[in-house]
């Protein structure tokens, strides 16, 4: 045993501390490896005598305590103490005498810095060194400004509060790779003084660097891949330099404060972009000259700016484009229908523009699309029947002028997870083939012009999350069967199949989470997206012609966030079975025909913060006046007469009317027949005697009630005698 060289107990389960692990007397050690264990505790001083060892990896236990025992193992290489408690010093000293060390991370401990005054220079020249997310750090360690064989440098998720350390460029001649995101970095962003030509990964997103961008960075910088200088506060114009960088795979200048155009040299001399994003700047004018030479760009990010001006031609030359995307720009003109031609593209986003014309029918072409986002244009004209890709998740087509019924088009989309078309002129009835898209969990079809029923085969759908048919001409009842639940509730079967686009959403299209769906709460049009998104459940059937009662079985919806069926032509009580509702926070049912008391029980939900059950029949009282119910004022009552309670009338003073009728009348809400029979005959015989009265007193009027009498009598033997011959 003394003799192994080698251990390797990766994901071995242990557990305890190091002490008890039996390894101390194999001091012949030149690998160890104990990575994703449970260990706890410091370690055993007996590392002192491993001084044979090479590479030493404890990342991802639960060791905490100094690093002090390693301070005699000359012979490292190699050391990972990534993701455990330890405490390191930010000059890393306990290291200093490991002349060989050359790989070191530590990200996701805690580094720390020392109050007195440690040795500038350690002995060791490091390849690569990580401490990403260690903290509070402060500055950048010392012990960085005395390396010089640096290759990959990550250091990112840390506060540091400094400028760009462009020294390390300066410094490390053949630095490759150098990763800061996320550091408290600001102020002026500095180049080297020298062109940098080894230099392949440089990612600084996340930052606070308030600058221009400078110049000269495609020629200080030419051979690099990766470029990310995401969510800075870069302003200025994009230096056309950039087109000097012939290697450049991937450049992200998301959500900055650029402006001007995109420069033609960038389109032309990054030949080997890949990916381009320049979403969320101020960026202005045409998208793209005629002159692109980007054919083996797969993502392209322009969304969020000023472009304006029809979408350029000379996109259709990146045949391989699997992302889109060129939302909120002032874009106008037709979709082009070169689009056919991008066999790969699964993301397609021109929402928020001012594009016109009709859905190509070249879109059914497009068998890949997972994604399509055309919502808030003036796009006209109906959908194309033969647009149904069978793997398509998303579709938002909302707030434009589309037409015509839905007929065969999405019919064969059985991944359809979304399906938005709210806010058009459709017509016609919702197709029964609905009830076939077994993965639907957002339906929203308001503000068309649907007619007929509400289809029943709506029930067949079980991740329903979502559905909103509201602002329509739907008739006929509201289906006992229908139901729904949050996504966060679905089986773990079902999240599993969802996981790629919306747990971990691929580069290649959007997550459900990132793409909003407005919906209707508490009288408001809010829009949801995220996490919330996965929370929220809701029924919106509200502006149509539906009658017949309320079905009880809705009492099945516990875990339901809205319900609105308010403006409809519903008749009967408000369901007892309501009170089960204890997640619903926005409940509407005004303006129907609903007769009965309100169910007493519904205080009980106490979520409620929108309740109107306004311009019905109810009668009796309103709910008792304590939790949630004492919040609603009179408006939400209102347009019931025969309502009390508080915050209307006072059940015992509620009006004359009220006074007259017995108290076991008043308290059940109708009306006692007996009083209603005397009253009734009382009033004939009132009326009578009058008209007698009247007779008596004028003879005028009784000599036209005896003509009057005389002409009907002679017309009446008239017609009988006509009959009887």
């Amino acid at each position: 045993m003394p003799r192994i060289k080698q251990l390797s107990l990766r994901g071995c389960g242990l557990n305890g501390t190091l002490h008890t692990q039996g390894f101390c007397g194999l001091t012949n050690l030149r690998l160890l490896g104990m990575r994703n264990n449970n260990l706890k505790g410091t370690l055993p001083e007996c590392f002192y005598n491993f001084t044979s060892l090479e590479s030493l990896d404890l990342s991802s236990n639960q060791l905490s305590g100094d690093v002090s025992a390693l301070k005699s193992l000359t012979s490292l290489v190699e050391l990972r103490l990534l993701n455990n408690y330890f405490k390191i010093p930010s000059s890393l000293e306990p290291f200093f005498n490991l002349s060989k060390l050359k790989h070191f991370n530590a990200d996701k401990n805690t580094i720390y810095i020392e109050s007195e005054m440690q040795p500038l220079a350690p002995r060791f020249q490091l390849n690569l060194i990580s401490l990403s997310s260690c903290g509070d750090v402060g500055q950048f360690p010392h012990f960085l400004f005395h390396q010089h064989d640096l290759r990959q440098v990550y250091l990112s998720n840390n506060n540091f509060r400094e400028g760009f350390p462009n020294w390390l460029l300066n410094n490390n001649a053949n630095l490759e790779r150098l990763v800061l995101a996320n550091s408290s970095l600001q102020g002026h962003f500095e180049l080297p003084f020298l062109p940098h030509t080894d230099l392949s990964y440089l990612d600084v997103s996340e930052n606070s660097f308030d600058s221009n961008l400078p110049i000269d960075i495609g020629e200080k910088l030419p051979s690099l891949l990766f470029l990310d200088m995401s969510k800075n506060l870069f302003r200025g114009s994009i230096p056309s330099s950039i087109g000097d960088m012939n290697f450049l795979e991937a450049l992200d200048l998301s959500n900055n404060q650029l402006s001007g155009g995109l420069p033609e040299h960038l389109t032309m001399g990054c030949f080997s972009l890949t990916s381009l994003a320049l979403s969320n700047n101020k960026l202005q004018g045409q998208m793209f000259s005629s002159n692109v030479n980007l054919t083996k760009l797969r993502e392209l990010h322009l969304d969020g700016n000023h472009f304006s001006g029809k979408i350029p031609d000379s996109l259709s030359s990146c045949s391989f484009l699997s992302t889109l995307d060129l939302s909120n720009n002032v874009l106008s003109g037709e979709i082009s229908r070169w689009m056919e031609n991008m066999s790969s593209l699964s993301t397609l986003d021109l929402s928020n523009n001012e594009l016109s014309g009709d859905i190509p029918k070249e879109f059914c072409h497009l068998n890949n699309l997972k994604l399509l986002d055309l919502s808030a244009n003036n796009i006209s004209g109906s959908l194309p029947s033969c647009f149904s890709p069978l793997g398509i998740r998303q579709v938002h087509l909302s707030r434009n002028k589309l037409e015509g019924a839905l007929t065969n088009v999405f019919h064969n989309s059985t991944s359809l997870v979304t399906l938005d078309l709210s806010n058009n002129h459709l017509t016609g009835k919702i197709p029964r083939w609905i009830g076939n898209l077994s993965q639907l969990s957002f339906v929203l079809l308001n503000n068309n012009h649907f007619d007929g029923g509400v289809p029943i085969q709506l029930c067949n759908l079980g991740q329903l999350s979502l559905i909103d048919l509201s602002n329509n001409n739907l008739s006929g009842t509201i289906p006992h069967c229908l139901k729904i639940t949050a996504l966060n509730e679905i089986s773990q079967e079902y999240v599993r199949s969802l996981r790629n686009f919306i747990l971990r959403p691929p580069s290649d299209y959007s997550s459900v989470d990132d793409e909003p769906i407005e919906f209707t709460v508490k009288s408001m049009s809010y829009s949801y997206k995220g996490i919330v998104l996965r929370c929220l459940s809701g029924i919106d059937l509200s502006c149509n012609k539906l009658t017949g009662e309320i079905p009880s079985e809705l009492k099945n919806l516990r875990n339901i966030y809205a319900l609105n069926l308010s403006h409809n032509n519903l008749i009967g009580p408000i369901p007892l079975a309501f009170s089960n509702l204890k997640q619903i926070e926005s409940l509407d049912l005004s303006h129907n025909n609903l007769s009965g008391k309100i169910p007493p029980q519904l205080v009980g939900l106490y979520r409620l913060s929108y309740f109107s059950v306004a311009y019905n029949n109810l009668s009796g009282s309103t709910p008792a006046w304590t939790a949630q119910f004492a919040t609603f004022d009179e408006s939400r009552y209102v347009g019931n007469p025969l309502l009390c309670g508080k915050p209307l009338k006072d059940c015992s003073t509620s009006g004359p009317s009220a006074s007259l009728l017995p108290k076991a009348s008043t308290e059940n809400g109708l009306i006692d027949m007996i009083s209603f029979y005397v009253t009734f005959v009382v009033s004939y015989v009132m009326a009578i005697l009058s008209i007698a009265c009247v007779l008596y007193i004028n003879p005028y009027w009784r000599q036209v009630l005896k003509q009057c009498l005389d002409s009907c009598s002679a017309r009446f033997l008239l017609n009988l005698a006509i009959c009887c011959t």
